[in-house]
């Protein structure tokens, strides 16, 4: 088992790690739409959404993964509403490559963001932390 942590990404805001790679998979930790320097960015899902597929971009890097390893996501939403917003900028991150996804309602999350994502990945097995 192997602990991923990025300069690239936001530090966790609690006791956990970024990601982990166990048995040649990438499990992440729930992104949110802080910065590199754990500065929430924007207020709107738009700009939240990126961030949150940024962030996550970075992790998977560190892990020596990308979203075309992709298999499984969790979107948090705060508002439902938000839905059809946070799709458009999804799908702009998986084109062809369309992992299984789950989206659920929550009453809020940290830091007031809107968002939250985590993913479960197959890891590339030439790669070494």
């Amino acid at each position: 088992m192997r602990f991923i942590e990025t300069r690239n990404a936001p530090p966790a805001i609690g006791p956990y790690t970024q990601a982990i790679v166990a048995n040649g998979m990438v499990y992440t930790s729930g992104q949110v739409p802080l910065d590199e320097h754990g500065r929430v960015v924007a207020d709107d899902i738009v700009n939240q959404t990126h961030q949150v597929l940024k962030n996550l971009f970075y992790v998977l890097e560190a892990s020596g993964a990308t979203f075309s390893d992709v298999i499984k996501t969790t979107v948090y939403l705060t508002d439902m509403g938000n839905f059809l917003k946070m799709n458009e900028i999804y799908a702009h991150y998986f084109q062809d490559h369309k992992p299984v996804r789950s989206t659920v309602a929550v009453k809020e999350l940290p830091k007031g963001v809107l968002i939250e994502m985590d993913c479960v990945a197959v890891a590339n097995a030439n790669f070494h932390v």
